[in-house]
């Protein structure tokens, strides 16, 4: 007689637990996105106030209109430029933070790694406030300070130059958030067995040399982590800017980013009422800019990571 299979019971309890978390992620994140991407194939007359469907009208005007597609090509230029600022400051600086502080006889390491990260903790409103400040030819301290230090011929107003005010921002911006690299390599760093660095040193690989021939191998992955979040994290950017240089970005929009042109489309600016369906047409282009980039990482770049077991 042969023994009927038995049907594995349904594990209910699955459901039970994910549940919560599928509805909270659905309502806060998937409605939202879905309700954007409706929103953008609509469009209000401004004098009957009829909403209707026009497909991909508002994503045609955007790209090929002037007086949409200068605006949006600035702000995605400067958004590619303030993402590159981090890139190229942010997260060398928070490697080579990360290895000084990974070493073994340094005094003083729980001290400057709170004082490193305690930026981190502030709120956009208060960073923009302090060095908008700071750095006001008017009243600010940056003045003296360089003068103090021989760079008085240096002194520019720095938030006020079209040349200078979107770098500014990115350094400021890169002062703020560079805890974040530093913990996270750090954390590398030290998950790194010390059978390798035992092994290397044997082998005659010390200092500088073990750091970039073996560490910097190994912690790749988590530079692969890093610099995805950076850049999501800067396509996403808006509070700094606004609270520092106001919705219109200014000077003369040399500080406009994704996230401000989209804020003024949306809610409008002084006189110029909003147009919710188009900053919502802005809004999805902003995310799958996002989506690309990710996709990129994810598909490409992180394949090429070699990733060690360690």
């Amino acid at each position: 007689m042969v023994s009927e299979r038995k049907k594995k019971p349904f594990r209910w309890h699955v459901l039970v637990f994910l549940a919560p978390a599928v509805i909270v992620y659905t309502m806060i994140m998937i409605l939202p996105l879905a309700e954007t991407l409706r929103f953008s194939f609509f469009q209000r007359d401004t004098t009957t106030q009829v909403v209707s469907f026009v497909g991909f009208e508002n994503y045609i005007k955007l790209f090929f209109d002037p007086y949409w597609v200068e605006p949006f090509l600035n702000s995605l230029w400067n958004n590619c430029y303030f993402f590159l600022i981090h890139m190229l400051v942010q997260n060398p600086i928070g490697v080579l933070i990360a290895a000084l502080l990974s070493m073994v006889h340094l005094p003083g390491k729980k001290l400057y790694r709170t004082a490193i990260f305690m930026p981190t903790l502030l709120s956009f409103v208060v960073v923009g406030f302090v060095w908008k400040l700071m750095l006001s030819p008017l009243w600010g301290v940056s003045k003296g300070l360089m003068k103090s230090v021989g760079l008085g011929s240096w002194y520019l107003p720095f938030l006020g130059k079209e040349e200078t005010a979107l770098t500014t921002l990115s350094l400021i911006s890169v002062w703020q958030f560079i805890g974040i690299p530093m913990m996270l390599i750090y954390a590398a760093l030290l998950s790194i067995p010390d059978e390798v660095i035992e092994a290397a040193e044997c082998d005659g690989v010390t200092g500088i040399s073990q750091f970039f021939k073996i560490k910097l191998v190994l912690i790749l992955p988590t530079i692969g982590i890093i610099s995805i979040l950076t850049f999501v994290g800067n396509f996403n950017a808006f509070d700094l800017i606004y609270t520092t240089q106001g919705p219109l970005a200014g000077p003369n929009f040399s500080t406009d980013l994704l996230g401000t042109i989209l804020y003024r489309t949306f809610y409008g600016q002084q006189l110029q009422p909003g147009d919710p369906n188009m900053g919502a047409a802005i809004a999805t282009v902003m995310f799958f800019i996002i989506l690309t980039g990710v996709a990129i990482y994810l598909f490409f770049i992180q394949r090429k990571l070699t990733r060690y077991e360690m």
